[in-house]
């Protein structure tokens, strides 16, 4: 078949519907320009009589220079007020005007309630879109994907109502419950293990069974497995060890857990559950030895990739995932959020650390706004000066700024995104981070990406003895005066006899303050505004019940990530309650007036 298909710029195409995907992104990517002007066009035509807009007098004008000299750059707490008025029952065109359909609700938070996006039904169309481009390109990188299956471990979460009688739920959620997933035509190289049924499950456990019990049946015929995040496929991971015995069970009398009650899920068991005692027998003997190293390709010997997020937060699970999957390859195949899907990865098996994702012009209308960490902040008397997706420039950092369709204008997500090539005329861009202070004593601010460099840091001193940093959380303890930082760590010791002694996780806090900015150092050297770093090591399984307690309280398990920050009473205690070892730094790091990073 690909020897009749026309070739494209990126390669090969497996078959004729790739081809033309294919296609459609050379086109977008060559005509960036032209593309955003057309978006931004059609956005303000379609929104002109919006309440919002309106404000602003365009007066109908639609090209770009009326557009940033009139209206001005947001946030989330800026447009709260129109938010609020639409999740409480108000119709009218207040951003958009077509009729809101539904809320998203973002991973992100504002005065600690979860973010509303609103949305409308035809953003379903510009997801699906995406979504469509990401095997074509795929399948320039890995051939044979159309012979088998992939185990991908999704879940929906349970929706709420806003007060006006809107739905609100995670992005995630609305596209599983959609007609464009339910109804989704046969694609042989888009095939799950999953079925519908299951994803579709609001219960975690009896989805996450199924699931797991589809994928250990299906095994040889699984070629990639995945999860939205690291973090889901390591649950998933975890929810084998812990239900490997029960499955088993199920496998070899054909039977299913009267755990699983969901109607639905056991009609469709139902069809293809017989005994099989010899799976049944290897998934004993594979789960029930203390060795999990590789146990992904023991157990689905023919997986070529995961399919996982990995940037951003996301990169420290890179060691446990490369364990239990001995070094299978990593892609991350899309960037996205709740208020907007913004492009892909054109190159989905490099290595995690060098994932550029190219911005989609037809998504939404685009601009950045340049992020220099030093610059004095912004203030409404300077509006600042914004870039086009075209104009950006290869190694600096910007902040991303939307205009969509549903109405959000020149909207500060929050990503800080550095320029690290182009496709075509397409700027390629990697996720440096999100814009935030986690942890301040003092005059220190320690953003994401500095506790994530010096976590990874100090778990380096950790490898002799074959134990790695699971997952991570911290804290600003500001009882103790002065102040300190607490890191909260959840290490894996792949051999338990040998694990680190005090001594030297004493050591990792030192390293871990060796690694942060020199205003925190400072503090600590010069000021002594603040105290030695603390690492608290907890019991395993204690991120588990941190994730297990944020779901139960209305945290998606599909967009759930561990809190890199904890201030929430609840959560603190439970962490505190689960401390097995506390750990000080044993001397103060290096500073000087001189030391300018």
């Amino acid at each position: 078949m690909a020897n009749s298909v026309m070739p494209s710029p990126m390669g090969a195409p497996a078959c004729e519907k790739d081809a033309k995907a294919l296609g459609f992104i050379e086109e977008m990517t060559q005509n960036v320009d032209s593309v955003q002007e057309m978006v931004l066009r059609e956005i303000l035509t379609q929104n002109s009589g919006t309440e919002y807009l309106s404000r602003f007098r365009l007066s109908g004008a639609t090209d770009r220079g009326s557009f940033k000299a009139k209206v001005p750059v947001v946030t989330y707490e800026d447009l709260q007020p129109e938010i609020q008025r639409i999740a409480s029952g108000d119709r009218s065109n207040i951003l958009c005007s077509q009729p809101i359909s539904e809320f998203l609700t973002s991973s992100g938070t504002s005065a600690g309630e979860r973010k509303l996006m609103p949305t409308i039904q035809e953003e379903l169309d510009r997801r699906q879109l995406l979504y469509s481009l990401l095997m074509p390109v795929m399948n320039l990188y890995v051939p044979g994907l159309d012979k088998g299956k992939g185990l991908y471990f999704l879940f929906i979460k349970a929706e709420t109502r806003t007060p006006g009688g809107l739905v609100a739920r995670p992005v995630l959620t609305s596209y599983y419950k959609s007609e464009h997933f339910k109804t989704r035509p046969y694609d042989p190289y888009n095939v799950y293990t999953s079925p519908n049924e299951a994803i579709l499950c609001p219960d975690s456990f009896q989805s996450m069974y199924t699931q797991m019990l589809y994928g250990l049946l299906m095994r040889e015929e699984v070629l990639r497995v995945g999860a939205v995040f690291a973090s889901g496929l390591l649950r998933a991971i975890k929810f084998l060890q812990l239900n490997w015995e029960q499955l088993a069970h199920d496998i070899a009398t054909g039977s299913l857990n009267p755990k699983v009650t969901d109607p639905a899920i056991r009609e469709c068991m139902s069809k293809i559950v017989s005994p099989k005692p010899d799976l049944a027998e290897f998934i004993r003997k594979e789960c029930s030895g203390e060795n999990w190293d590789r146990i992904i390709t023991r157990i689905w010997p023919n997986t070529k990739y995961l399919d996982v997020i990995v940037t951003g937060a996301m990169a420290q699970y890179i060691p446990t995932l490369e364990y239990y999957s001995g070094g299978l390859p990593m892609a991350c195949t899309m960037y996205a959020s709740s208020e907007c899907y913004f492009g892909l990865n054109l190159k989905p098996m490099c290595k995690p650390s060098e994932v550029s994702y190219t911005i989609m012009p037809n998504m939404g209308y685009f601009e950045f706004l340049p992020h220099d960490p030093s610059a004095p902040p912004l203030s409404r008397d300077s509006p600042p000066r914004l870039i086009d997706l075209a104009d950006v420039e290869v190694g600096k950092e910007y902040e991303l700024v939307i205009t969509t369709y549903p109405g959000l204008c020149r909207y500060r997500v929050g990503d800080i995104l550095q320029v690290t090539g182009f496709h075509n005329a397409a700027p390629q861009f990697r996720f440096v981070r999100r814009k935030n202070v986690l942890l301040s004593i003092d005059s220190d601010k320690t953003d994401e990406s500095e506790l994530q460099k010096a976590v990874e840091s100090a778990s380096a001193l950790l490898r002799e003895f074959n134990t790695s940093v699971v997952e991570y959380t911290s804290y600003a303890d500001t009882k103790t005066i002065p102040g300190h930082y607490v890191i909260y760590w959840e290490l894996l010791a792949k051999e338990p006899n040998k694990a680190p002694p005090n001594e030297v996780l004493n050591r990792c806090c030192l390293a871990m303050e060796e690694c942060l900015n020199t205003v925190y150092r400072q503090c600590r050297v010069a000021d002594n505004s603040i105290g030695p770093l603390e690492i608290r090591v907890v019991k395993n399984g204690t991120f588990e019940e941190l994730m297990d307690y944020a779901i139960s309280r209305g945290a998606s398990i599909n967009q759930y990530k561990a809190p890199r920050c904890v201030t929430y009473t609840p959560m603190l205690e439970l962490l505190n309650s689960r401390v097995v070892s506390a750990h000080f730094s044993p001397s103060a790091p290096h500073w000087t007036p001189e030391r300018r990073h």
